[in-house]
């Protein structure tokens, strides 16, 4: 029975999510890591002020398990965001279940990101096309 509960529990682990704060993230985009930015938020959250981070993708969670394949496809680590971080806690896990490894959440999402003062970007429309194979149009380096 304990062997059982030990791999039950390692399990469990390894399942959780990474974070990453926003001043981490802010220092990544900077130095020019490679990343995908994902806002996991509804469209009218991600267009509504105050906005979201510059650069950032709209994938709504409920949408997320069309995209993974793309994502995958990138080969770049995946950074996901939300108002607060519970929807892109959930995203990750998603994601990792899907067999993405390099996927981390973005502590506090967009609230703490702008209660920081970092930048965050308004737009009247949500960008289409994002996701198309090859596109970098709405991606951070």
């Amino acid at each position: 029975m304990i062997p059982f509960m030990s791999r039950l529990f390692r399990r469990a682990r390894a399942e959780e999510p990474a974070w990453i704060d926003a001043a981490e993230l802010q220092q990544r985009i900077a130095s020019g890591d490679a990343i995908v930015l994902v806002d996991v938020r509804q469209p009218e959250e991600y267009t509504s002020p105050p906005g979201h981070l510059p650069g950032a993708i709209n994938v709504p969670l409920g949408n997320l398990s069309g995209t993974t394949a793309d994502l995958a496809a990138r080969r770049r680590a995946v950074v996901l965001v939300c108002k607060t971080d519970r929807r892109s806690a959930r995203a990750a896990a998603a994601l990792r279940g899907a067999g993405l490894r390099d996927v981390v959440v973005l502590r506090g999402g967009t609230d703490s990101w702008h209660r920081q003062g970092l930048p965050l970007e308004e737009c009247g429309m949500v960008p289409t096309g994002a996701f198309s194979p090859g596109s970098e149009s709405k991606q951070i380096f």
